[in-house]
């Protein structure tokens, strides 16, 4: 007998093959100027404004974009109407949702729509069997109470050793995995996530390690591994965690260069310099800067080489010299300047206004200059989107450190009072580090009522 081909195959199960997506330009259109990662920004806002819950980012708006989703689930599209109250789904370019949905969908020959409508990161009952597997039930509510989401088989890909045959939903969960990762360190900081997170990581290089038939599957377990190395690192080096921090770059750096992956590198490197920052090794921040803008230089992203230049000038802060900081400070400004980029990586979305003022805060606190510092971390403060929770932390504790050492021990004391509240959702040892160190300054102007009160607050909250 003969083997059925494979359309044939394919329509004994009731399905067509999947036709190639085709690009939404009216979706394309509303986005306007803005990036990707701008607009996924403003869409989390406009959910906010109605009590939904979205983790949109750079990638779900690229979706949409590419025709990849064809209607977006029920709490995108409360978000979408709100924000433009005079389109309907068909006017931003969606096909109607009987079509990609229970029986029109199937009586056309459609493909199943699991496969049809990949539905976003979000903690709806309409969450995709990927990202259902991916993660553990939890949310911030649970995250508050110390429940971080993450079970002991984060990527609960369901296996004690990977599946003979990787293929595309699993690199879908290593992508995945990553974003809920920057998602919670963004809301909620470190500490309490480094070790849940550990597990995810072996998993997706066991998949690596496990092959797939496909190159471009491939390809992105790589790429997905790589920045969920990035990911675990940056979640130790905010925790402390140093020299896993930096085995876990290593690791990234590694997955990179054997994968040929510029943007992977460059990514690598970046946190490698601001880890070596942090660490007092300002010499390697600037060589790991200049090696990261090596090889971002065809990535065509300004913003990317903005904030690599930034990281330059971090090294060259730290080293005191103040010629070659200012001069690579300068190309910081000029590259932001340039605007945003399709080209910009997903990862750079909270990279905005409020980041740039913040790190430069910290370039002049390395060179001794509070009160200037005081004024880029006043400004980061007021232009931080409330999304970067961890962030408007950390401002906030950069400015009140500023402020104690410029002899304002009264503001200082203020700042320090909203850093103590962030610290109910945010977790971080990097950013309660920084709150010490500021109380050990104003101790000495105890006998003023707003310094007096900070630290017996702050004395509280460690007993």
């Amino acid at each position: 007998m003969a083997t059925p081909s494979a359309s044939s195959s394919s329509s004994s199960r009731g399905f067509a093959a999947r036709p190639a997506p085709r690009p939404n330009t009216a979706f394309r259109q509303l986005r306007g100027p803005l990036s990707p990662g701008e607009f996924a920004a403003a869409v989390r806002r406009a959910a906010r404004d109605i009590g939904e819950q979205v983790a949109c980012d750079a990638r779900y708006i690229g979706r949409v974009e590419s025709g990849e989703i064809r209607c977006p689930n029920y709490a995108y599209e409360r978000v979408f109407r709100h924000m433009f109250p005079d389109h309907t789904l068909a006017d931003m370019g969606f096909a109607p949702r009987e079509e990609v949905r229970g029986r029109g969908a199937r009586a056309s020959g459609a493909v199943p729509p699991a496969r049809t409508e990949p539905d976003p990161p979000v903690t709806t009952h309409e969450e995709s069997d990927v990202l259902r597997r991916a993660f553990m039930t939890g949310g911030p509510a649970a995250l508050a109470a110390g429940s971080l989401g993450l079970g002991a088989d984060s990527l609960g890909l369901g296996f004690a050793r990977p599946p003979r045959r990787v293929g595309e939903s699993e690199a879908t969960a290593v992508e995945e995995a990553v974003r809920r990762i920057r998602l919670l360190d963004d809301r909620h900081g470190a500490d309490g996530l480094y070790r849940r997170a550990a597990q995810p990581l072996r998993t997706a290089y066991a998949l690596l390690d496990a092959g797939t038939q496909r190159q471009s599957t491939a390809d992105r377990l790589q790429a997905g591994a790589g920045e969920l190395a990035i990911s675990v690192g940056w979640l130790a080096h905010d925790s402390g965690r140093f020299a896993d921090a930096r085995s876990h770059y290593g690791e990234a750096l590694a997955t990179a260069r054997v994968a040929s992956d510029p943007a992977l590198e460059a990514h690598a490197f970046c946190n490698t310099a601001f880890l070596a920052r942090d660490a007092g090794r300002p010499r390697e921040a600037v060589r790991a800067a200049q090696a990261a803008q090596r090889a971002a230089r065809h990535l065509s992203s300004p913003r990317l080489l903005s904030l690599l230049a930034l990281r330059e000038a971090g090294g060259w802060a730290g080293l005191g010299d103040r010629k070659e900081y200012e001069e690579a400070l300068l190309r910081a400004h000029t590259l932001f300047g340039r605007g945003p980029s399709d080209a910009d990586p997903e990862w750079m979305s909270f990279y905005g206004e409020a980041e740039l003022e913040g790190l430069e805060a910290q370039c002049w606190s390395a060179l001794g200059q509070w009160g200037r510092a005081a004024d880029h971390a006043r400004r980061a403060v007021a232009l931080q989107d409330p999304h970067f929770a961890r962030n408007a932390a950390l401002f906030t504790a950069e400015l009140a450190g500023n402020l104690a050492r410029s002899g304002a021990p009264d503001e200082a004391a203020h700042a320090g009072q909203r850093v103590l509240r962030l610290l109910d959702e945010v977790q971080s040892s990097r950013i309660r580090a920084m709150l010490d160190s500021t109380a050990a300054l104003l101790r000495r102007h105890d006998g003023s009522p707003p310094v007096a009160d900070f630290l017996d607050h702050h004395a509280a909250r460690d007993t």
